[in-house]
Parts: structure tokens; C-alpha cells; sequence
């Protein structure tokens, strides 16, 4: 049965369809001729290494520390105890071995390799209830999330797997469609089943470009979007989280359900989640008392597994990644796609405008910004929600995505896969998942003609 209207929705898209105030066409004009996006740190760079340049007006000190920082993201850990000083201390429970395995050149890999091997897809675990700071209760057998890979001798977690089933529609010209509808499994547990009512929530990796940028930008700022009275009742509030480097609770940026205060937390976390790597952060590995051999493997004779220097290079490499500009800003099809991105109220989410306050990196400091997210939770309705509640994020809420640089995902990564879980498969199917807050404007959208369809995407591929 075909649907006329879809009574779904994605919030955790990488693209676009919530509402906005409508802007005049000469301000909407004037952002899209701006190539820009990230101020003074903008490279202007469309090949394969577009995500992987530091910001264009980092200072010899910072451009070290990049360096040295790029060097970390990129270097596959291993086994301790080993002759490869600095970089072991592998697992035991690990789901990569580098950054750079998840966020390939800086950017999203695809979910699964055409072997079915698990790429850039990794699954969260919690059980219903509160835990420590306010978070998710993890589970007490498998812990935070699912960890595919393990060391010689310790047992991985189990073995994801997604199927799809698909869901007809139709625009409102009677053109057709089909969205992917994804049923995630873990099969073959490694230590037995999982505690009572197991929450599971598909993530894929995002790309990493500008993240210092928006880490700057003033609590004020994105406090300032919250919305009562919207005529097509978008709202928005901020999610406020545990941050360990900071030892208190700060309002969320990073993440899906920006349930990550600061990069720093981000890095340590993603270190000892995904790698199994130990930081000043995080001092202990990820097994639990149930986990016997996980317990008894081998670990890194150092107090922990990361040194400072290094944590802080990695740091710095994250929050200096450069924003590669605009492209196509003179193409009319592109500046038309403009024009129907804010007449169909897609930038009351993701908000074209943001002047970054004071950094302790310098160069990331008082930057007009173009990074067309709110980064603030929106309730996206059923279709999305994970049943997963994080921090103060309810089990439909998502963080509006930064959109900038999505446009060079292809010539970056090879593909388009998009949304939280890259179930998208291409920039309309992302909309089309939209609902909950974005409804009105992905109708907007499904109803448009298709040449507006068209320009739309014209202008998203131009970011």
C-alpha cells in the first residue's frame, strides 16, 4: 500500500526540513553568495580531502598541535604490551582500531562494507531508567554500547545486523518514492543475553569538520532559538549533560541527541567506547564484573593508555578542522534552492547565522559562522525515535545536524548515505523521513513541484 502522506520522520537527518521564520530573499540571498561557512578557518577544497584540512588561520603553534593531533586520529593502536611506545593498549572490548576507521578522511563512513562488515555503525545499549548524572542506565551485562571486536583470547560482545523493508509514497505530483525501514539485530552474545528490556539505538559516525566552531558558539546564542508559539510548532530545547572533563553539567552540542558537552569529552569517550583506549578522563577499562575474560587480558603497564600530550593534540586536531566553503554561490538553480530552504521553513532548525564567542583556541574565536543547525533537541516523532532516552533527550528527540560541507560527502567518502543510522539513501529520502516538528516542512517540500525538488537539492549539494 503506498503512502499519500508519510506518518514518519527523521530529526537525525543530515538534512534539512524544519521551519523557520520566513527571511527576506535579499538576507537569504546574501548568505548563499557568502562561501564562508566557517569564517576565517574556511579552506576552499572539493577533492577527496576536503574534511581532512586545518583551519585556514591557524598559527604555527596550533598548526603543530593539528599535526601531532592528525598523527593520533589516524594511527591504528594495538596489543599491550608492545615496543610501540604510546600507542597500545588495544581493547580488550573494542569496536576499531583508529578514529580515522569511523570517520574515514574526516568524515562518515557507510554503516557496513559490502561484506556486511560493520564500518562506521555502531550500536548504543541501555536499559529503561536513570543513571549516574542523569544519563542512560546501561546495560549490566554489556555496558554503553555494542562491541563487535575483540582482543585474542577475550569474547566480542556479538554481531549486528540491519535489514530493510521498504515503504512506498508519493509526492504530491504523484511522482513516486521509497524510504528504507531498517530492523537492527544483534545475534551470538558473547556473555549470555542481555539484561530485561535492552534499548538499542543505531548511530553512524558523523564527519568531524568545524566542531571547535560550534563548541564556541555561546550557550546564549543557541538558547536563543527556543521557540514558543511557532506556527508550525517547532520548539527545541537545549539537552544538558554530564561532562567529565569539565566535572559538572554543561548544556549538550555533540552527538546525535547531543548527549557530549565538549570535544574533549567526545575524544576521551569515543577513545575508551570505541578503541577501549584509557585517558585521564576515563581511567578504567570497559568490562564488566560478569566479563571474566575480559577481566583477565592483558593491560598497558601505564597508569593510562593515552598520554596528556596526546589527548590534547587530538583535541585541538578536532576542534581545528576546517569547514570547506560554498560552492556553486553564482549557479541560479543553487541561490533558487536557497530561496525554497527558507520559504519552506527549514532554517528555524538548521539557523544559517552564529558569531562564535571566546576560545581558548584563538583562531575558532568571534567567527561569523554559516553551520545551518540549531544544535538543539527537536521531537521528530515516531518514525526516528529509538525509544532511548539520553540526559534530558526523550526517546523521539534528535539534535539538529550541522549541514555544512554535506555537499562533498560524495567526492569525500563515496556515497550519500544519510541520517543517523545512513538509512537514507540520498538528500530527498532524508527529508521525506522528516515529522514530529518538521512536518509541515517536509510537506512543503513533498508538495513542491518537481523542478523546486530539484533546486532544493541543487542548494544542499552546494554546502
Amino acid at each position: 500500500m503506498k503512502l499519500a502522506v508519510l506518518p514518519l520522520c527523521l530529526a537525525v537527518a543530515a538534512i534539512a526540513a524544519c521551519g523557520a521564520d520566513d527571511e527576506p530573499t535579499s538576507s537569504v540571498d546574501a548568505i548563499a553568495a557568502d562561501p564562508f561557512s566557517g569564517g576565517a578557518t574556511t579552506v576552499f577544497d572539493t577533492t577527496k580531502g576536503a574534511y581532512a584540512n586545518q583551519a585556514k588561520n591557524l598559527t604555527n603553534e596550533t598548526a603543530s598541535l593539528f599535526s601531532f593531533g592528525h598523527s593520533v586520529f589516524n594511527r591504528n593502536w594495538v596489543t599491550a604490551p608492545a615496543t610501540t611506545g604510546g600507542m597500545d593498549g588495544l581493547g580488550p572490548r573494542f569496536n576499531q582500531r583508529s578514529c580515522s576507521a569511523c570517520h574515514s578522511r574526516d568524515g562518515r563512513s557507510e554503516p557496513f562494507d559490502p561484506k556486511g562488515n560493520q564500518l562506521g555503525l555502531l550500536f548504543r545499549l541501555s536499559i529503561p531508567g536513570t543513571g549516574p548524572h542523569g544519563g542512560p542506565l546501561f546495560d549490566p551485562v554489556y555496558g554503553d554500547q555494542l562491541r563487535t571486536s575483540a582482543l585474542q583470547g577475550v569474547a566480542p560482545d556479538g554481531t549486528p545486523r540491519v535489514t530493510y523493508a521498504e515503504l512506498p509514497g508519493t509526492y504530491g505530483d504523484g511522482a513516486p518514492f521509497s524510504l528504507q525501514v531498517p530492523t537492527n539485530m544483534i545475534d551470538g552474545w558473547g556473555y549470555g543475553a542481555p539484561a530485561a528490556g535492552l534499548l538499542v539505538s543505531a548511530r553512524v559516525g558523523p564527519f568531524t569538520i568545524g566542531l571547535g566552531l560550534l563548541e564556541a558558539i555561546p550557550e546564549a546564542a543557541l538558547a536563543a532559538n527556543v521557540r514558543e508559539g511557532d506556527p508550525d510548532g517547532v520548539t527545541g530545547h537545549l539537552n544538558h549533560v554530564w561532562s567529565d572533563a569539565r566535572q559538572a553539567t554543561l548544556p549538550g552540542r555533540f552527538g546525535w541527541k547531543a548527549n557530549v558537552a565538549s570535544v574533549l569529552d567526545q575524544s576521551a569517550g569515543a577513545l575508551l567506547g570505541d578503541i577501549g583506549i584509557t585517558s585521564r578522563l576515563h581511567r578504567s577499562e570497559t568490562c564488566t564484573p560478569t566479563m571474566a575474560s575480559c577481566l583477565a587480558a592483558p593491560k598497558d603497564v601505564e597508569e593510562y593508555e593515552i598520554s596528556d600530550d596526546k589527548l590534547h593534540a587530538l583535541d585541538v586536531y578536532m576542534r581545528t578542522l576546517a569547514v570547506p566553503a560554498r560552492r556553486d554561490i553564482d549557479d541560479p538553480t543553487a541561490r533558487q534552492g536557497a530561496r525554497l530552504f527558507a520559504s519552506f521553513r527549514c532554517t528555524t532548525c538548521h539557523v544559517t547565522d552564529f558569531t562564535t564567542g571566546g576560545s581558548d583556541i584563538a583562531e575558532v574565536a568571534n567567527q561569523k559562522i554559516h553551520p545551518y543547525t540549531d544544535l538543539l533537541l527537536h521531537d521528530m516523532g515516531p518514525g526516528l525515535a529509538d525509544g532511548r532516552p539520553d540526559f534530558e533527550a526523550g526517546p523521539s528527540e534528535w539534535r539538529t545536524p550541522p549541514l555544512w560541507g554535506i555537499g562533498l560527502l560524495q567526492a569525500v567518502n563515496g556515497h550519500e548515505l544519510l541520517l543517523h543510522d545512513g538509512r537514507a539513501r540520498g538528500y530527498e529520502e532524508a527529508i521525506l523521513w522528516h515529522d514530529g516538528e518538521a512536518k509541515a516542512s517536509r510537506e512543503r517540500f513533498r508538495n513542491a513541484n518537481a523542478a523546486d525538488r530539484a533546486a532544493l537539492v541543487t542548494f544542499l549539494r552546494s554546502l
